[in-house]
């Protein structure tokens, strides 16, 4: 009997006590953990202005880290977008590559903050004064794909040196995070073509995901960009001055070996302002991130 009661008591203490802590990757925010990680992340725009026919543009990014310390990962990202505009010829470039790396910090119970370090180097298509203007207008068209929030990949006259951190907070199946970055761009070609020797700029978002099982969980996310200097194009037209996009989507958790996993993501993002808004953006992205 003893026995019996024994078991049945060490069962009771099993089932009360609250279960692991589960990260919930954010879809277009850094993570804030520091991994081994090649991460593939394509954005497809559908653009329909009233009364005009419907254009596309699709910017898919790679994203390569390798822890060097157990929570200091190096990364190299880089960017293609395609561009099929409401008006004008097609066109195509592969843009700014960043180099940077993230520190990640245990904080507390269920707390982890992470900062964000980087540089982007504008030594590849869609600038200078004699790029074919397909390609400017394609590595313009990728800022609006991507929210407006991967600003420095597509400043392709800038070197743009940003900075960035995060927090995030895990309970059972519960995330919440939120990050800010700074980015200053600074002209180093294209004069003839882009007036603004300098630019600030700011990001900024918030993340909210929830575990149904161990292999799905569902986010919902807020997206916010804003000039805080004002570029010629904000002096013009004052609406350009922000960007808010909300996402929703859903990613699965597929543990492919023993320290690997796959984490795919199907996000649908809507503009909730302009400019996107007013020129009838439609946006769905597809996040494939293998980490090992």
């Amino acid at each position: 009997m003893d026995a019996r009661l024994s078991l049945l008591a060490a069962v009771l203490a099993a089932t009360s006590l609250p279960a692991a802590a589960q990260y919930s990757l954010p879809f277009q925010l850094r993570p804030v953990t520091a991994g081994n990680v090649v991460r593939s992340d394509t954005a497809v725009a559908m653009i329909a202005p009233a009364g005009g026919r419907t254009g596309s543009t699709l910017a898919t990014t790679l994203l390569v880290s390798h822890k060097v310390m157990d929570d200091l990962a190096p990364f190299l990202r880089l960017a293609f977008v395609g561009n099929d505009p409401v008006t004008g010829p097609n066109g195509a470039a592969l843009v700014n590559p960043i180099l940077g790396a993230s520190y990640s910090l245990k904080l507390g119970e269920g707390l982890r903050g992470s900062g964000t370090l980087g540089l982007s180097l504008p030594v590849l298509m869609g600038g200078g004064n004699t790029a074919p203007a397909e390609e400017a207008a394609a590595a313009r068209a990728g800022v609006l794909a991507r929210s407006a929030m991967d600003n420095a990949l597509f400043a392709v006259n800038d070197l743009v040196v940003f900075g960035g951190a995060g927090v995030a907070w895990t309970r059972g199946p519960f995330t919440a995070q939120v990050e800010a970055t700074v980015l200053q761009l600074t002209r180093v070609r294209g004069e003839a073509v882009q007036a603004d020797a300098a630019k600030t700029n700011f990001t900024g978002g918030v993340h909210a995901g929830y575990f149904v099982i161990p292999e799905l969980s569902l986010g919902l996310e807020l997206r916010y960009q804003r000039w805080l200097s004002t570029p010629v194009a904000v002096a013009a037209d004052e609406r350009l001055r922000d960007n808010f996009t909300a996402a929703a989507g859903a990613r699965a958790h597929i543990k492919v070996a023993e320290k690997m996993w796959l984490r795919p993501a199907l996000v649908y993002v809507q503009p909730l302002d302009n400019p996107m808004s007013a020129a009838g953006y439609h946006v769905v992205q597809l996040d494939l991130p293998l980490s090992f």
